[in-house]
């Protein structure tokens, strides 16, 4: 009976953490850890359990059957995919890719294997044809797994030689233009290199899913924003538009006018025009956002553009360019040599309380503590089934947001109440200069994550001229939590604390624990009234993302190879165009945009407005630098590229 193991690497599809576990054959994969079995053909087995609704309660399984490694799908109704084929039952090798649900995991059989025989278990070699577990060659000392040599040696060097990266005889494009991360900091970048007479050929877009706003779809909806609902943000923001008009107030208005809704669409065109004064802000509709996107991804080529791969690492070459290691699955790695990189990762990871990951990893219980950007809608459907007492932790937009979903919740039962704990009230909200935002219920209101003014008023032409210590004060007075300035979740909240099924707590944690009912037990500090625990079926964590490079392992080998300067909040230290000065290489340019470059020149960077606003400075670089095909837009170049965005044409 073999005894094999192998490692799956993948990157978190929400947190964007990267994990690498080492795995004793067989493993069953699902998302409720009770349904998977325990033994399998008289083996124990390795469970492993996937936190998403796209998963099954019981998925797959990867077996050893005829001396082969096999998955089988156990009925999903999403599938198995191998490599992008869905299968039900698949033989695996070395660096395949196996798709459960959102998570993409590359299969890597492990460098040796046990093998129970007679005598006592003894070190195999793989042979090196069929990548299979071989008694008859000599053991070996354990080695690092397949793929742990790449990128190569030669990545060690501060300019790597091209003619190196020839004589690794792994497959080497070259291309003017490429953007790193694919998502929608690297679409709107694109999408203006496009519009500036770029053609698509000449640009690679590399990143994880062929869909630019694909995970920022998968945090809306994790955190209860469904294709329906309203984002935070305005109006005139379009990634798929650097115009900005027709607005989406404009396009929503004109859709429900041609179906005769002419209230709903006078509703839209007041709100743009009243706003903030005397009507809430309008914010566009997500599915909106999206379909938006679609269209303008066809009309600039994305398709052609865009091509799969995880980024290993990013180095200069030694002809004055830069080099992009990167596995593209199946075992396959490839570089890139490009004259001119953007940078767009994203935001590398959630921002966990470090109390409830305790929890978890002490008592492997990924159901009753949950973050608000995870998949979490086992919460509600057993909140509208049984009842019972939910806390969340954080008072942002997110928090918000839960809020509204438990209250929809509640009208299914009734018995469901929420205990909201803030580590300190919040008594007024920030000031700066004259103005104060406003403070209800311990929530600080305004309509985005930044004053208004940060986007592409006065406040922008402050941050851009202030020193790195003024804009730390700067941001520290205009940032903080705060929520959208909407009446029906200000409502909501007034409604639960006069009934009493909502109720605010403050207090310092001290730790969580699990009682004999299986709740949670939250231990806390309060001020005046000395300790407290407070009982709940579920916390949600609903604190935010995390973009500091050190957790990006990209990110950070890029950083420390090079010596990168940080700002004071962990993030690229940028120029006011967004390039990073010390990665100039010769004639070429390196630039970066969105979460990772916050604390910068520019507040609301992570917005729509913020990447487009990032990604014209940044192009207006790469014009006065004379890149090839780059031409300034002027006044009639861009009413032209305007009427061909009108009439979905392509740019050029």
């Amino acid at each position: 009976m073999t005894n094999l193991q192998i490692q799956l690497s993948w990157e978190d599809p929400t947190t964007g953490e990267r994990r690498e576990p080492k795995l004793n054959i067989p493993v069953a994969f699902g998302r409720e850890f009770a349904r998977l079995p325990v033994e399998l053909e008289g083996q124990r087995v390795s469970r492993m359990l996937l936190n998403s609704n796209e998963v099954s309660r019981y998925h797959a399984a990867i077996v050893w059957e005829q001396n082969q490694l096999v998955v089988i799908d156990q009925g999903s109704i999403n599938g198995v995919f191998v490599n992008g084929q869905r299968q039900t039952r698949s033989v695996l090798t070395n660096g395949d890719a196996l798709q459960i649900g959102p998570y993409i995991m590359m299969v890597t059989l492990a460098t040796n294997a046990t093998v129970q025989v007679t005598n006592p278990p003894s070190l195999i070699q793989f042979n090196p044809k069929t990548n299979l577990p071989d008694p008859s060659i000599p053991p070996a000392p354990p080695v690092t797994p397949l793929g742990s040599n790449f990128p190569p040696p030669v990545f060690q060097v501060e300019q790597v030689p091209v003619q190196a990266l020839h004589a690794t005889g792994l497959p080497v494009d070259e291309c003017d233009y490429l953007a790193v991360g694919a998502g929608l900091g690297s679409f709107v970048w694109v999408d203006l290199v496009r519009v500036s007479g770029v053609r698509a050929d000449k640009i690679i877009a590399l990143g994880l899913e062929p869909e630019p706003y694909a995970r920022y779809r998968r945090l809306c909806m994790n955190s209860q924003i469904p294709l329906h609902e309203r984002l935070r943000s305005n109006s005139d923001s379009c990634p798929d538009s650097v115009w900005g008009w027709p607005s989406y107030a404009w396009r929503e208005a004109w859709r429900d006018l041609t179906k005769g809704n002419l209230n709903t669409a006078c509703k839209y065109l007041w709100q743009v025009f009243a706003e903030p004064a005397f009507a809430e802000t309008y914010t566009p509709r997500s599915g909106n956002v999206f379909d938006s996107i679609d269209r303008e991804a066809k009309r600039i080529g994305w398709s052609q553009i865009y091509r799969y791969g995880r980024v290993r690492a990013i180095r200069k070459t030694d002809d004055g360019r830069y080099c992009v290691a990167y596995s593209q699955g199946q075992g396959k790695h490839a570089f890139v040599v490009t004259r001119y990189l953007h940078l767009a990762t994203g935001y590398p990871a959630i921002q966990f309380l470090p109390d409830l990951q305790a929890f978890r990893e002490k008592y492997q219980d990924f159901k009753s503590v949950v973050n608000a950007y995870e998949a979490h809608n086992h919460v509600y459907e057993q909140l509208e089934r049984q009842g019972g007492t939910v806390m969340i932790r954080g008072r942002g937009i997110v928090a918000s947001r839960v809020v509204q979903r438990i209250y929809e919740a509640r009208r299914k039962n009734p018995n469901i109440t929420v205990l909201h704990l803030m580590r300190s009230p919040k008594p007024q909200g920030n000031k700066f200069q004259k103005a104060q935002r406003v403070v209800k219920n311990h929530y600080e209101f305004q309509p985005f994550n930044w004053p208004k003014g940060c986007w592409s008023g006065e406040l922008r032409a402050m941050l851009e001229k202030a020193s790195p210590e003024e804009r730390k004060s700067m941001l520290a007075d205009w940032g903080g939590t705060t929520t959208a300035d909407r009446r029906d979740w200000q409502r909501i909240t007034e409604e639960g604390l006069r009934e009493g099924w909502y109720q605010i707590t403050f207090g310092e944690v001290k730790g969580v624990e699990r009682d004999a009912q299986n709740r949670t037990i939250t231990e806390i500090q309060e001020k005046g009234f000395g300790q407290m625990n407070l009982a709940a079926d579920f916390i949600i964590d609903a604190t935010g993302l995390d973009a500091k490079a050190q957790v990006s392992p990209l990110l950070d080998d890029f950083v420390k190879h090079y010596n990168l300067p940080l700002n004071y909040l962990g993030r690229l230290a940028v120029a006011n165009n967004f390039e990073i000065p010390e990665m100039r290489n010769g004639k070429s340019q390196m630039y970066a945009a969105g979460a990772i470059t916050l604390g910068g020149p520019y507040a609301a960077v992570d917005s729509f407005l913020g990447l487009q606003y990032a990604a014209l400075v940044a192009v207006d670089g790469l014009a006065a630098a004379r890149a090839p095909g780059i031409k300034r837009l002027n006044v009639f170049s861009s009413f032209g590229q305007w009427l061909k965005w009108v009439f979905n044409q392509s740019p050029c």
